[in-house]
């Protein structure tokens, strides 16, 4: 059984407030924070929030079951133009890179001025490299609003099935 790290809700708000303060630390203007659904959208909030720049979601599809990876696959799309914009895309985490990899391509076919990203977390073995993270973590990570999903999980796992 892997490693768990779970995260608080006072921890999860100050690791957001961190990365926000991390990505504002830098001096740039942004013309949109996009979070990647669903992990990306509280980070995305509060980083929108903190450097007062409006903020649009993105719904990607990376799992078939829990613990059970997929290619990623965008369900829903921007409401805001981006073309020619200062572009922050946003997540909680990246692991193998592949729906960051996906969100960055997609995005850039749209023609930003610039486009960054910003995770709390990346795992050392992510292909692809965040431009601002927190933290290098090998801990399969267990946010607070996914107590139930790692319930349910753990059953599976205890029962004989892999993650």
């Amino acid at each position: 059984m892997p490693n768990f790290r779970y995260i608080s809700w006072p921890e999860y708000g100050n690791l957001a407030l961190a990365l926000a303060e991390k990505v504002r630390a830098r001096g740039k203007k942004y013309d949109l924070v996009v979070g990647i659904a669903r992990g990306g959208i509280p980070v995305a909030m509060v980083i929108s929030d903190h450097i007062d720049v409006k903020v649009d979601f993105v719904n990607v599809k990376s799992y078939d079951d829990i613990g059970k990876r997929s290619p990623p696959k965008i369900l829903s799309t921007l409401t805001e133009g981006i073309q020619g914009k200062d572009i922050l895309l946003v997540d909680d985490l990246v692991d193998q890179g592949d729906t960051l990899t996906l969100m960055k391509s997609y995005l850039a076919g749209q023609k930003p001025k610039t486009l960054e990203t910003a995770v709390l977390f990346k795992k050392p073995w992510s292909k692809t490299q965040p431009d601002f993270f927190l933290e290098e973590v090998s801990e399969w990570v267990v946010f607070p609003f996914e107590l139930g999903e790692m319930g349910r999980l753990r059953s599976k796992m205890e029962n004989g099935a892999s993650a």
